[in-house]
Parts: structure tokens; sequence; C-alpha cells
């Protein structure tokens, strides 16, 4: 067994303002997602002013802010924030889903193509290299925090996490750091430097983290107020199929059309 790295949430206070590691995480993500999405969009649409990447990166901003909260309260607290609706707009308590935030994005995605009369596959393509790197540190977030950790498990790297009770589990955020952050972001990123028929990355990122989180699941703790549902499957799992599906028809969809013209 490991011992768990036990670190305060919160790095510095002044009075009720606090500056927390997962606030911070965001913050890097955006940080540095920007400078690597500016690369791309240089490199595809050097008619693009700073000003045209920095309005995109709002877009996708208030679309993963928005809908991550949106889905973290349809799909794993809808009753609670019928009864409390105002808890919907106290997003410094927590509550994200990514599965929301997915959608958020997509939307954003939709409407700033629209916007700006691009096709909205080519945009997509734009960003879902990047998104991994957000991933890998929202989950260190998560470990950090020690929150969203793994089934009990006899495992010579199993930790014993505050809030998860006295026995050892799996380090679930650590293996979905890996997975859905640097292996995806390796993948993305070198297929991304060849790949150019539009929407083929942003169905690979919708497989591949599909299938990451489905596996990681199976080893992560079901949220405690819904369990395991049908199948013996969680939540996440149910919500990751859909995406493995959409992402494997999206494929084969723009593959077939690109070869037909």
């Amino acid at each position: 067994m490991i011992a768990y790295p036990e670190i305060d949430p919160i790095i510095v206070s002044v009075g009720p303002l606090a500056l927390r590691w997962y606030g911070l995480m965001y913050s890097l993500a955006f940080l540095l997602g920007w400078p690597l999405i500016s690369w791309r969009v240089k490199r595809l649409h050097p008619d693009w002013s700073s000003e045209d990447v920095a309005d995109m990166l709002v877009w996708l901003l208030l679309g993963i802010v928005l809908g991550g909260r949106l889905g973290y309260v349809v799909f794993y607290n809808f009753s609670y924030f019928i009864d409390h609706p105002l808890d919907i707009f106290m997003v410094w308590q927590g509550g994200m889903s990514f599965h929301g935030g997915v959608i958020g994005v997509l939307a954003a995605c939709v409407l700033f193509s629209r916007k700006r009369s691009i096709p909205c596959l080519e945009l997509a393509d734009l960003v879902v290299p990047v998104v991994p790197l957000g991933l890998f540190l929202g989950r260190i977030g998560n470990f950090i925090n020690g929150e969203l950790w793994g089934r009990t498990t006899d495992l010579p790297w199993a930790m014993i996490f505050p809030t998860g009770g006295p026995l050892p589990r799996h380090p679930s955020q650590l293996y979905e750091a890996f997975l859905e952050g640097i292996f995806l972001f390796t993948i993305l990123w070198i297929i991304s430097l060849k790949q150019r028929v539009p929407g083929v990355l942003l169905g690979l990122f919708l497989v591949g983290y599909g299938i990451c989180r489905f596996a990681v699941e199976f080893v992560r703790e079901p949220d405690g107020h819904i369990g395991l549902l049908a199948m013996d499957f969680t939540l996440g799992q149910w919500l990751s199929l859909p995406m493995i599906i959409i992402g494997s028809g999206l494929i084969f969809w723009v593959v077939k059309r690109g070869s037909e013209r």
C-alpha cells in the first residue's frame, strides 16, 4: 500500500476567498491549452487573427462551464436540484460532469461555426486534440481533493483516502489522468499532425475517451446516491457508451464521405 499524500485542497485563503488546487488546475488547463490551440489555428487557418482565437476560446469556456454544470445537475443529482434550484448556480461548491461538458463544447462549436461560417466538424477538430490536457489536470485536481476514489483493493499501489473509509482503494483518479489525459493526448496529437478529414479527430476523441472512461469505471467507486445501474454498469459507463457509438459512426461516415468525393 502507498501512503496517500494528503494535500490541503486550499492553497491559500484570505478571509472568505480561497484559492483551491482544483480551480488552479482548470486555470492551468486554459493557460496551457490556449497556445496549443493558437498554434493549430495558425497552422491550419493562417487568416485567423489572435482576436478570432480568443473569441473562440471564450465560447468554448462557456460551453465547458455551462454544459459541465447542467450535465451534473441532470445526470447525477436531478432530484436534489429540483428541490434546491438556486444551488445550481453555486458552482464553487463543486459538481461538474465531463459528459455534460462535452455536450456544452459541441454546442459552442455549432454556434461559433455558424457565426464564423466555418464547418462545425473542422472547428471541433481544431480543439479536441488539446482537450485531454484539461482532463489530465482535472483528474490531478480530483486526486488532490481526495475525491472520486476507486473501489477497495489489495494491490500494492492502493491508497487509503481520507474520505474513503479505512480500507485501501484504487487511485482511480490517477488511472484516468493517465488514460484520458496523457495517453489520449499523445494519440490525438500525433494523428492531428497528418489527419485532414474533418470529423475524424472528433470521432477518435469520443471513442477514445469513452473506452478509457468505461474501463476505469470498473475500478472506480460508483456514486453513493446512484450506485450500479442495469447490467451492473455505473452511470459513467452508460454515459460513455453513446460516445463510443456516436464517435465510431462519425468516423465511418466522414471517411466514407471523403472517399466518395
